[in-house]
């Protein structure tokens, strides 16, 4: 039915009885918010890998992968893996949450700076963060269910093939020899990038897909809590590493079976042949915009600031029996998601060979391919791949939820109502959530595509990260200077940003549809058959335009597989102001969609030529500008603003200094001497006598570095090889 067949409807049936039995069971065992939002801290080192493996990847990984693979090559695998470098900084960050010893992380905003404002103000923030991530996976995953039922040509409306043809259109002039279009070729091209027509339609409708979903996720996560949801990311794990793995072997079958190949070798030959040598430049190429090795190293250090920022962090660890176990379970878990990443990486490359001529969007990807190497075998694959990308989804979603509800709950709703019983806050977080998962939904259904969440999610906590950064580890950081951060973050980066583009006149403004130059790139390479190919469809679309009398260059020259030649880029007019580009809108006025990058006009007003830049640099100037400005303006008003009490950050510090264990009545003996003794642990800072709080390392914190970039390395060590192997 609708490319399900009965044996797939009834594995994904499975998989909601399942995990609605989960939410049922979870639900019983909810006292009070510890248990509904931390599990009652309750859970050792399996259960805390599989929770920080589950929560951190999303339906929108796998999918997400094929999307930056069939853009950016290998590249795009290189984007998705930059995290590896950040398993040393997670195995030192992971205790920093234990030791909070609290139910949210808003909760070090009111105890760090005495300030339940402040508190409020990041639980707000981080509900609507929360609210894009989940909106994100809601996106992937719709996608590529509806691929696996997409309709067939003959099927398709007139409105439908109008605009399949259109997207064939654009395909057929993007594969073309830029120097071989005609004027009016080039203007036509413009205008379908612009519409970015679609070549997929299904038979189910993606918003609805998405609701469905979204119900089911609020039926068992809402009741049963935390516990409903790590028990569950157990099962889901299970099923995101089956996801992980189960496209890749038919996928090397398939490319066996139709290029005629019979081993590793030969299926390495026709990757070679049929991609492109720079799909294989992990550091980029000059055809693959989007990532060059500045833009990544930008990206390295905006993630490793926004993510030990995210509310979910404390979730994933706080809720460990003791601080062993959850540095232990968190980075276990995470190392499990860029192994996985790699896999994704290699299954999208063959994907691409397999299907990308048959996509003009490759958001479609995973799913057409889902339905083209497992349906046809009709034992329940399909149904698999779709409850795996569910429950990728729904282990996210679900975590992200609890993570946002115990926010406003303990954050919002506790502060202006401090007298309701443990079991009214429970209730109120369950409310709260069903408007999490609904608010996630409608954000979803605002972008076009994956790629543009991502981007935003990767950016959304620089509000935050002066004042959680220097507060954790600055004495001199203080209350007025954080909320001076974080307002001004807030405003120039964010609200000003969404705001200013509804003022009438500012989408359509002519300056701000500025966009960055094209520029001809010259690069010389190795021809290979999808060289060839190319070369041969170049020299007919000469041809035919010669017998036009339009031919303006001298006929493309014959190529031969192995020979050396030039390959011209023409680099794409992408927009330098607006976040989701020029689009035109029904009377075919141009205007700019999304939010507006402020910092980039105020560059190019004051005499950066924007334009010439290409469009990479624009970006991570952009992105310098957002890191270092929390980060400055706090350290600048701390100078000159009145210091927090000192007793209190004293406290605060002295607490932080003291390892987590399990034994509750032990622990909480520990933290009393602390907190009586401030300077007890003194001797572990590493500059004494400053207002630095970095601790000195210990043996099992050099042995769980060493460990994590031993492991981090083999991942890298593998990639590389990869690109070895196809260059």
């Amino acid at each position: 039915m609708y490319g399900f067949s009965i044996a797939d409807i009834i594995a994904i049936l499975l998989y909601f009885i399942v995990i609605l039995g989960i939410g049922v069971y979870a639900s019983r065992r909810i006292k009070n918010q510890e248990d509904y939002f931390l599990g009652g801290r309750r859970f050792g080192k399996f259960i805390q890998t599989f929770a920080a493996f589950g929560q951190g990847t999303s339906a929108e990984n796998a999918v997400g992968m094929s999307v930056v693979v069939a853009r950016n090559g290998l590249a795009g695998v290189m984007q998705q893996l930059i995290g590896i470098f950040h398993l040393p900084f997670f195995w030192i960050t992971s205790t920093w949450y234990r030791r909070l010893r609290t139910i949210t992380l808003g909760d070090f905003f009111e105890e760090r700076y005495n300030s339940k404002g402040l508190a409020a103000f990041y639980a707000v923030i981080s509900a609507f963060f929360f609210m894009i991530v989940i909106g994100l996976g809601f996106v992937a995953m719709s996608k590529t269910v509806s691929a696996i039922v997409e309709k067939p040509y003959v099927e398709l409306s007139a409105q439908e093939k109008q605009e399949y043809h259109r997207a064939i259109k654009l395909e057929n002039l993007e594969n073309t020899n830029h120097q071989l279009l005609t004027p009016e070729e080039k203007l036509e091209m413009e205008i379908l990038r612009v519409e970015n027509p679609r070549k997929v339609f299904s038979y189910i409708n993606e918003t609805v897909i998405i609701w469905v979903v979204a119900i089911f996720v609020i039926l068992y996560a809402v009741f049963g809590g935390l516990e409903a949801a790590f028990l569950s990311d157990t099962i889901q794990g299970l099923l995101i590493l089956i996801l992980s793995l189960l496209l890749l072997p038919f996928a090397y079958l398939k490319i066996q079976s139709t290029f005629g190949v019979n081993n590793l070798q030969g299926v390495i030959e026709t990757a070679k042949s049929k991609l492109p040598e720079a799909s294989f430049n992990i550091w980029g190429s000059p055809a693959m915009t989007d990532f060059t090795w500045y833009y990544l190293l930008a990206i390295l250090i905006l993630l490793l600031l926004t993510y030990v920022v995210q509310a979910n962090q404390l979730v994933a660890t706080g809720s460990a029996k003791d601080e062993h176990t959850a540095r232990v379970g968190f980075t276990t878990g995470i190392y499990m998601k860029r192994a996985a990443t790699l896999f994704w990486g290699l299954t999208a490359i063959f994907l691409v060979i397999l299907y990308k001529s048959h996509l003009s969007n490759p958001d479609y990807l995973w799913g057409v391919a889902s339905r083209e190497l497992l349906g046809g075998l009709g034992i329940g694959l399909v149904g698999l791949m779709a409850s795996a990308l569910l429950s990728a989804l729904m282990s996210t979603a679900t975590a992200l939820m609890i993570t946002t509800t115990s926010l406003l709950t303990h954050n919002l709703v506790r502060p202006v109502f401090p007298n309701f019983s443990e079991k009214k806050y429970v209730r109120i977080g369950g409310i709260l959530g069903f408007f999490v998962i609904t608010g996630s939904v409608l954000i979803a259904q605002q972008f076009d595509n994956v790629y543009q969440i991502l981007k935003l999610t990767w950016e959304f906590y620089i509000v935050v990260i002066g004042a959680f950064w220097l507060g954790m580890k600055w004495r001199k950081a203080n209350r007025t200077s954080a909320w001076i951060s974080v307002i001004s973050t807030a405003v120039l980066f964010l609200f000003l940003q969404v705001t200013i583009p509804l003022i009438p006149g500012v989408s359509t403004n002519k300056y701000l549809a500025k966009t960055v130059n094209s520029h001809t790139i010259t690069r010389t390479y190795s021809a290979r058959e999808v060289d060839v190919d190319d070369r041969n469809e170049e020299i007919e679309n000469w041809n035919n335009l010669n017998e036009k009398g339009l031919a303006q260059k001298e006929k493309p020259q014959k190529l031969k597989a192995g020979e050396k030649f030039e390959k011209v880029y023409v680099t794409p007019k992408t927009s330098i102001f607006w976040s989701q580009g020029i689009k035109t809108n029904e009377n075919n006025e141009i205007y700019g969609s999304g939010m507006l990058s402020l910092e980039l006009v105020l560059l190019d007003l004051v005499g950066f030529d924007l334009a010439k830049n290409p469009q990479a640099l624009n970006e991570t100037l952009r992105l310098i500008i957002r890191i270092l400005w929390p980060f400055l303006i706090l350290i600048i008003c701390a100078y000159f603003t009145r210091p927090d009490d000192k007793a209190s950050v004293d406290r605060f510090y002295a607490k932080m200094k003291t390892p987590a264990i399990a034994d509750r009545e032990e622990d909480a003996k520990q933290v009393k001497l602390s907190m009586e003794n401030p300077d007890r642990f003194n001797y572990k800072k590493m500059f004494p006598n400053s207002n630095w709080e970095f601790e000195k390392f210990e043996k099992v914190d050099v042995k769980g570095i060493a460990w994590t970039i031993i492991g981090g390395g083999v991942i890298f060590i593998l990639l590389y090889m990869i690109s070895l192997a196809g260059k």
